[in-house]
C-alpha cells in the first residue's frame, strides 16, 4: 500500500468555496506577469503547480466562477478570490498559496516573467529570476 500525501485545505476569503489539495505540489513560483497581478491586486501571484486530479472542492463548488475556456481562473463569485489556475491543456492546476489555510510542505524557487514585473515592486530576495516561463 502507497502512502498518501498530506492532504491540505484551501479557502477563499469569504469561506463559501472551500478545496483539498494534495501536499505533493511538483513546483512553486512567484508569478510577476500582469495578468497575476491583475487577478490578485498585488505585485505577484505565488503558486504552486499540482496535476488536476489532486485538487478537489470539497464546499461551494456552485460559487466558483471561471474566466477562460479550457485554460481558465477559479476565482469565488461572491469574494472574487482566485483560488486556483489550470493551465497546461488543463493538466495542473496553479493553486494559489495565499487561499491555503495549512502550510505546504514546498517553497517558491524562482520568480517569473521578471521582464513584465510592476516597476514600483523591488524584488529583495536571492531566488533566480526569469523574464518569462523557465523552460528547463
Amino acid at each position: 500500500m502507497g502512502h498518501r500525501p498530506y492532504r491540505l485545505r484551501g479557502e477563499c476569503l469569504c469561506r463559501r468555496v472551500g478545496y483539498e489539495v494534495a501536499d505533493a505540489f511538483e513546483y512553486a513560483m512567484n508569478c510577476h506577469c500582469s495578468n497575476c497581478r491583475r487577478a490578485t491586486g498585488s505585485a505577484f501571484k505565488p503558486f504552486a503547480g499540482i496535476r488536476t486530479t489532486e485538487l478537489a472542492v470539497v464546499r461551494g463548488e456552485g460559487d466558483i466562477m471561471r474566466f477562460g475556456d479550457g485554460n481558465h481562473d477559479a476565482h469565488c463569485a461572491h469574494c472574487g478570490s482566485l483560488l486556483y489556475s489550470q493551465v497546461r491543456d488543463g493538466a495542473y492546476v496553479h493553486v494559489t498559496l495565499g487561499t491555503l489555510v495549512d502550510a505546504p510542505s514546498i517553497r517558491p524557487t524562482a520568480h517569473i516573467f521578471v521582464g513584465s514585473k510592476a516597476p514600483w515592486f523591488e524584488i529583495c530576495d536571492s531566488l533566480p529570476q526569469y523574464d518569462e516561463f523557465p523552460t528547463d
